[in-house]
Formats: C-alpha cells, structure tokens, sequence
C-alpha cells in the first residue's frame, strides 16, 4: 500500500491509495499530504481505512509524495561506506571519522516540497561541479509530532567536488534546484514489518546500458531511524510533518560522475522503485518541467 500524490485526466491534484500499483481509495478534493501529517498514526490509519475503496479516476500523472510546507532533511555518515566515501573526497577527512563515531549525528537541511522532484521527473547536477553522484536512501516520513508514519525512496544527489573541497561548501554541495527526489509515494509505516532488512538496489543507466550498480542493506545503518528522528525534532518543529533521508552506503568510486541523460533507478524492498533521468545545470530543468 502506498500513499500518492496525482494529477487526475481532469487536471485535479488528489490523494489516493494505491495497492499492487492499482488506485484502490482517494481522499476528499482538495485534502493535501501535508494535512495528513497533522494527524497522529493511528488517526491517519484510520482515514486510510474509511477511503479505502474502489475509484473511478485514473492517474495522469504521480506527482512528489510531498506538498505544503513539508520539509526534507537528511542525515549523513550513517553507513561505514559513506564515512569511507566522504573522507576520500575531502581535505579535512578526520570529521567524517568523528561524525561517524559521535554521539550526534550529521543532520542537515535538504530541500522543501518546490524543489522536490517525483518518479519519472528530472534530478540535477551541478552545472559549476565536476563531480556529482546520486544517493540511495531510505527515507522516514513524520507527522508534527515526530513519529514515525511512513517510509519512502529518495535521491539525495550530492556535488562532491564542492563539498570536498571545503565541509562548509555542504549547503551548495546539497541544495539546489532538482537535487532531490522522492517517491513515488509512501508506504505507511505498519506495512512494513522491519526497516532494518530492506535490500536497496541502484542502477544508472547511460545509453541504453548499465553503467554502474549496486547493493547494500539498511541492516548497516550504524544509527537507529528513531534517534535519527529525536535529533531532527529536538529544537525544531515541523508543523506539516518532515521527511528523513537516512543515509547511504551506494556510493559509486571516482572517477565515476553522473551525466546528463543518464537513468537512475532505485528499489527499496516493499517500497517499489524511484526512477529519475539527469539533466545538467537550472536552465535544463526547468525546461525539463515546462
């Protein structure tokens, strides 16, 4: 089951259910996803459960499992392949060794829902960055009050020539027009039995062929998804709910870097899959959304 953002034949954005990759409920026109995170776990089920029903409308299009003023964040070194990655990028490796070891974890502002991209839609890479990969991620997805009512799949893709040059590049190295994408919707959290056994799979397709791919478990996350969760909220508030990358351990060796053009699809078990094609630079996005 999966929660989904959608533009309907008619041009409507709705909220539905979808099972088996079929439309089986929509919510009232006009409810959002972020009116949904206002709602605790169980009220949420229970709206699911009373909309749960066949529907007449058809998906034109999905659309970012995100809206309102949801905000995305991430947290990073979490997996002993990123602290890997991250050291062999940097000038000043020894703090991602000591963030990996710290009590606090790394955790820093994504995106918000404008710059968010869905399944199907374009990522970006840096036009000023040399060197920029994708990141597979399990995603946590909370309520205002910080529990944990969902999961989804998420791209956090990553200029790691600007973030290795200087740690206080990250902001520009993370956030910017089209360097996240989410989808394509959300698994409420009760449909999954145990995040720490779910297989993630990325493959980045380049003309026509498989170019690079990969594997990992979340059982190496090194942290657990509700401390995650407890620091994000600790002096912060979310009124329309957060959504959490938890990290990576995909990380493709140098000298590998995405072009555009490439295909970047991810699969997280019970999740489905996240396919999303690469475009260089802001002026090619928004083109790409036109």
């Amino acid at each position: 089951m999966q929660i989904i953002r959608f533009l309907s034949t008619n041009g409507a954005t709705l909220v539905g259910v979808t099972q088996n990759d079929q439309l089986i409920g929509i919510f009232q026109p006009g409810t959002t996803l972020s009116e949904l995170l206002h709602l605790s776990l169980s009220e949420l089920r229970e709206r699911i459960e009373h909309i749960t029903q066949s529907s007449e409308e058809i998906i034109a299009h999905l659309l970012p499992p995100i809206d309102g003023e949801s905000e995305v964040w991430a947290a990073g070194v979490t997996y002993k392949r990123s602290e890997v990655a991250r050291r062999e990028e940097s000038d000043t490796p020894d703090i991602y060794s000591r963030v990996y070891t710290a009590e606090r974890p790394e955790i820093f502002f994504k995106a918000n829902a404008r710059r968010v991209s869905g399944a199907e839609a374009a990522i970006a890479i840096r036009a000023d960055s040399t060197w920029n990969v994708p990141e597979p991620e399990l995603v946590v997805v909370t309520n205002t009050a910080g529990e944990i009512v969902g999961y989804t799949i998420g791209n956090d893709v990553s200029s790691r020539s600007i973030e290795g040059d200087n740690p206080l590049y990250l902001p520009q190295a993370k956030v910017y027009a089209g360097s996240c994408a989410l989808g394509p919707g959300i698994t409420p959290v009760w449909e999954i039995a145990d995040p720490y056994v779910l297989t993630i799979n990325m493959t980045i397709e380049r003309n026509g062929q498989t170019y690079w791919s990969g594997q990992t478990n979340t059982a190496e996350l090194k942290r657990k998804l509700g401390e995650l969760v407890n620091y994000l909220y600790r002096e912060d508030e979310f009124p329309d709910g957060a959504f959490l990358c938890t990290g990576t351990a995909l990380v493709p060796d140098a000298p590998f870097t995405l072009e555009a053009n490439d295909i970047v699809h991810i699969d997280i078990d019970q999740l489905t899959s996240l396919h999303n094609h690469v475009v260089q630079g802001k002026t090619a996005l928004l083109s790409s959304r036109r």
